[in-house]
């Protein structure tokens, strides 16, 4: 072998920045005899259900736990695309669980919740995208909890206009859909995704009157005039609330942080993001498309 070959780097040989203080979270350990974050863990233990926050492992799940909140996962626990900076499972997920819908309603009235956000993992394997399983989870938290406001956070349905009408039909209070970067970064951050078309459902859903929301982690090598350039069209598709947080490497094999933005820049970004048009901009680096969702939906008031 040359010696002066070098093998190329792998994920786990690239030297990413120190991470400063200010991304150090506590750790909150629950107390079992008496802690909403043990019943909240209990709740979806005894219904056998999924949550986003530990799947892609979330730093704020002690956080939004604590305040009886959490973002429950359809569709399971595998997801069929697979992004670089998330650490949801990807590859062959199973058959879809028909019981799933009603579970989730019956954890969301076992915790008497107010703000209910559902997400899924890509399902490109069904039809529909897994659309009529978020309009049944939908219909059956309705009917135990009529007033419980609830924000669906979904996938792009590859833009299907059956798969779209099926999740209107339901009717949510909030509808998500995260963008999660800017352009450029597409091909290699989401290669499944395409950045006009998660514009285009955003828009879908805003010209059909619904309040829209999306999402943006930074930190993966984009550019402050391109994350400004990128607000602008999701502006231009009539998004009202945005969220803008730090991205971090779940594991060594992911992407690797390119930057940690300084608290002062994801200030200057809410400013920029209310000047524009935004009613909302939740803005910093422990902030992420769920958290504190239902304070978000407030500000549109």
């Amino acid at each position: 072998m040359n010696p002066l070959k070098k093998k190329p780097r792998t994920r786990s040989q690239i030297e990413a920045p120190k991470k400063p203080d200010w991304l150090k979270v506590k750790l909150r350990f629950p107390d079992p005899q008496n802690d909403s974050v043990a019943l909240v863990r209990d709740s979806l233990e005894e219904k056998k259900l999924h949550t986003v926050c530990e799947s892609a492992s979330c730093p704020n799940l002690n956080h939004c736990w604590s305040r009886k909140t959490a973002t429950y996962m359809l569709g399971g626990d595998i997801c069929t695309r697979r992004c670089s900076y998330c650490d949801v499972a990807s590859g062959k997920p199973l058959p879809l669980d028909s019981g799933e819908p009603g579970r989730v309603a019956e954890s969301a009235i076992a915790l008497g919740l107010k703000h209910v956000v559902i997400t899924a993992v890509n399902r490109d394997d069904l039809e529909d995208g897994g659309a009529s399983h978020f309009e049944e989870t939908v219909l059956k938290i309705r009917k135990g909890l009529p007033e419980c406001k609830i924000e669906l956070l979904v996938p792009d349905f590859k833009a299907k206009p059956e798969s779209l009408e099926i999740v209107f039909r339901s009717r949510p209070d909030v509808f998500n859909h995260n963008l999660e970067t800017v352009r450029r970064l597409f091909p290699e951050v989401a290669p499944q995704k395409k950045y006009e078309r998660s514009l285009e459902v955003l828009k879908i859903a805003s010209d059909r009157g619904f309040l829209t929301k999306s999402g943006l982690i930074l930190g993966m090598g984009e550019s402050f005039e391109e994350v400004k350039e990128c607000m602008r069209d999701l502006v231009s598709t009539g998004v009202s609330l945005l969220t803008l947080g730090q991205y971090l490497q779940p594991t060594s094999t992911h992407l690797p942080v390119k930057e940690y933005v300084l608290p002062e820049v994801f200030q200057e970004l809410r400013i920029y993001g209310k000047s524009i048009g935004f009613k909302g901009v939740f803005s910093g680096p422990l902030v992420r498309s769920s958290y504190h969702a239902d304070e978000q939906v407030e500000w549109n008031r």
